[in-house]
């Protein structure tokens, strides 16, 4: 046989793939696909009990009791403020030298509250004085002057009528005592001038003496000895401009914002109910003073000043309040229902046709199934299902419900 002749191109069997390797090969691929999916369950699982774990946060309301007897037309918020609120301070520019207050010190009008370095000023009430005196004395001089004067011209006529004297003398001695009188004019008038540079100096000697402009309360004490004081902040802020800030306790009153859509409901005279935010569960009867005849276009709302048909010690200055403004006085109907609380809108839930709302309770939610009645501005009666005290949830993720843990949203 003759050798068959060797082949020029290159050997594709050396390329053919044996059974084992092929095998192999599919192995390998299944193990990183199982990997792969095993690596995408733990991050699902992760992701899963990261969301399960986190606790849902909410806010939440306290149910008021309900005003009786009268339909709540509006509800707003403000603040204690009183009419009479003074911060008292020096008519000039000063040194203090002597502070008599402490903050909550009552005082009376015209009590001595502090002093100011008052030696320059002294100074010049002695100079005028010394004015005066001296032209006082002046005065006395020339009354001694004008006596014997006038002696001398009572002489001169009766030698000119003997015919002993002359006209010469006798016109001289008038003269004489018409200066003196003319001097003693112009001496009374400088003793005036000099009384008015007295009390002028007097009046600064005064003002370095402060004192209450009314009776209140010391709520501010804004300096303190060896400050310098000044009712134009001269110096910058190295000068105190005030003494201290007086507050007349029998002027407190309330005044709220009103949104301008609603201000219609508010008149004069109209009752209010109001609560301190420092004590929740007294009711404190106050009534519309006035309405005053503005808005604030940036807010959109209007200033209203509300009085306190009683006044009480704990009601301070600039204490935070809620207001409800009352409507007219009802008929009763027999056999109506009574709301026992009233909660804000955003608590209230539809669930198939039924209000509900979530209580919260021990860091869980409770649900409550209520009946409602008439809305009362921005709240609405609840005739059954919750009672004044409980806490409602007004915000929080849309899908609560019964028995869930939550915490209070800070």
């Amino acid at each position: 046989m003759e050798p068959s002749p060797k082949s020029s191109g290159p050997d594709l069997g050396s390329l053919r793939i044996g059974e084992g390797q092929r095998h192999g090969r599919k192995a390998g691929k299944r193990l990183g696909l199982m990997a792969a999916f095993l690596g995408l369950v733990v991050i699902a699982t992760g992701v899963v009990f990261a969301f399960r774990d986190k606790t849902p946060e909410v806010e939440v309301a306290e149910a008021q009791k309900v005003a009786s007897g009268r339909q709540a037309l509006l509800n707003a918020s403000g603040y204690v403020t009183p009419r009479r609120r003074a911060t008292v301070a020096a008519k000039i520019t000063g040194r203090v030298t002597g502070v008599f207050f402490d903050e909550g010190l009552h005082v009376h009008d015209g009590q001595e509250l502090a002093t100011l370095d008052d030696s320059d000023v002294k100074r010049v009430l002695e100079s005028a004085k010394a004015d005066r005196n001296s032209s006082q004395a002046a005065i006395a001089d020339w009354q001694v002057q004008l006596k014997n004067s006038e002696i001398e011209l009572r002489r001169a006529n009766a030698l000119l009528a003997a015919n002993v004297g002359t006209q010469e003398t006798l016109d001289n001695s008038e003269m004489a005592v018409n200066s003196l009188k003319a001097k003693i004019e112009l001496a009374k008038v400088q003793v005036l001038g000099a009384e008015s540079r007295v009390n002028e100096a007097q009046q600064s000697v005064d003002n370095c003496v402060i004192r209450a402009p009314f009776d209140g309360i010391i709520v501010s004490k804004d300096a303190q000895v060896g400050e310098m004081v000044s009712p134009i902040s001269a110096g910058g802020g190295f000068t105190r401009t005030g003494i201290a800030t007086i507050v007349d306790m029998n002027s407190n009153e309330i005044e709220v914002d009103v949104n301008e859509a609603y201000i219609a409901r508010v008149v004069p005279n109209q009752p209010v109910t109001a609560v301190l935010d420092a004590y929740p569960d007294w009711q404190i009867p106050s009534k519309v003073r006035t309405v005053i005849p503005t808005a604030d276009r940036e807010k959109a709302t209007v200033k209203v000043r509300i009085s306190f048909l009683k006044l009480d010690p704990r009601i301070l200055p600039d204490m935070g309040i809620k207001v409800t403004f009352l409507g007219d006085e009802p008929e009763q109907k027999s056999g109506a229902p009574v709301a026992s609380a009233t909660v804000p809108q955003s608590a209230l839930h539809d669930d198939n046709g039924k209000k509900i709302v979530f209580l919260f309770k021990d860091d869980h939610l409770e649900r409550r199934a209520v009946s409602v009645g008439s809305t009362r501005g921005s709240d609405t009666e609840i005739l059954a299902g919750v009672v004044a005290g409980d806490k409602v949830v007004v915000r929080g993720p849309a899908n609560l419900h019964d028995g869930e843990a939550v915490k209070l949203k800070k």
